[in-house]
């Protein structure tokens, strides 16, 4: 995974943490683990929140990466992402 996909995924706990909506992130976050969504779907299910060229391609590389993983790793991340949102120190978010 290069380092601009990891940056955007890395932002996302803050854009929920500013109060602009934990759903969406958890919709970010659903759609690019699932591997019955494409790429394509996933940018136009997005698509009011990408500002430019550069986002988009980082959106793809995200969803890409997470396409080319195996369903157990797939499953694992959704175990963590579950552990990380339901743990002590981000309930009170």
């Amino acid at each position: 995974m290069t380092l601009l996909p990891v940056l955007v995924l890395a932002a996302l706990p803050f854009y929920c943490y500013a109060g602009s909506g934990c759903t969406l992130m958890t919709q970010v976050i659903n759609q690019a683990i699932d591997p019955e969504v494409s790429e394509d779907r996933y940018i136009e299910n997005f698509r009011e929140f990408i500002m430019n060229g550069e986002a988009e391609e980082a959106l793809r590389q995200a969803k890409q990466c997470f396409l080319q993983q195996s369903k157990e790793t797939l499953t694992n991340y959704q175990v963590m992402e579950d552990a990380i949102y339901n743990s002590v120190w981000c309930k009170a978010y």
